[in-house]
């Protein structure tokens, strides 16, 4: 390793990968220690995960997601937004809600957009948040979303059955040099790392899609969603 790199490393500016602390288990012959040690650290809820998030967020080559309580912030409406912004516990509601409609047009309006790949459950469409004002707006930009040429939208229908989305939403984020994974949680969520991890939740997503209606179906599934505020 390049002594900028190691510097980097133990000023915190950069993060320690799995292959680097196997090759100092196998200099230092500490028996797997500093590996079992990573793994252990990136189990543990990271305080500072949403900064690092958003950041491999930003830098995307390629995003899927999978969503089976809302619709994901990339495809919703402002005014969707601010529906659920008005939930946050914050002090400064107004500086959540326009830290979220900034990360979301940091990712959508670059020179680059990134791929995205995106399963949701139909209950995401069932749901009426903020009533037939914000609703019929929101179906008609997953129509318009689902038909740009970087976005793969998809439904999972209620006559899918069951389905591993069950245990919660995840996101994948494909970067130039390497994939790292994101899964939810009550009050704040864990970055995925570590290569057999992200397999898992790769393999989850997979298995997801294969329940999912095509696009052309899912567009029909919008449309149907959308009589309902005619």
């Amino acid at each position: 390793m390049a002594r900028s790199s190691a510097s980097n490393i133990e000023a915190g500016r950069a993060k320690l990968q799995v292959d680097y602390a196997r090759r100092l288990d196998v200099k230092l012959e500490t028996g797997g220690l500093f590996e079992l040690l990573l793994w252990y650290a990136r189990m543990a809820h990271d305080p500072n995960w949403f900064k690092q998030y958003s950041q491999h967020e930003r830098q995307a080559a390629e995003i899927k997601v999978f969503h089976g309580q809302l619709i994901p912030l990339l495809f919703q409406t402002d005014d969707y937004t601010r529906r659920y912004g008005r939930l946050s516990t914050s002090k400064d509601r107004e500086a959540v809600l326009g830290a979220r409609i900034a990360r979301k047009r940091a990712t959508l309006e670059r020179d680059d957009p990134p791929y995205i790949r995106a399963l949701l459950d139909e209950a995401v469409l069932a749901r009426q948040v903020g009533g037939a004002e914000v609703m019929k707006p929101q179906l008609e930009h997953l129509l318009e979303m689902s038909e740009r040429w970087n976005v793969i939208l998809r439904i999972v229908p209620f006559s899918a059955g069951e389905h591993e989305g069950a245990d919660g939403f995840c996101q994948l984020i494909g970067l130039h040099d390497r994939d790292i994974a994101y899964a939810g949680a009550h009050g704040g969520g864990r970055l995925i790392e570590m290569p057999d991890e992200i397999k898992n939740v790769i393999d989850s997503f997979e298995r997801i899609g294969a329940k999912a209606d095509s696009q052309d179906a899912s567009r029909k599934l919008f449309k149907r969603y959308l009589e309902n505020y005619a």
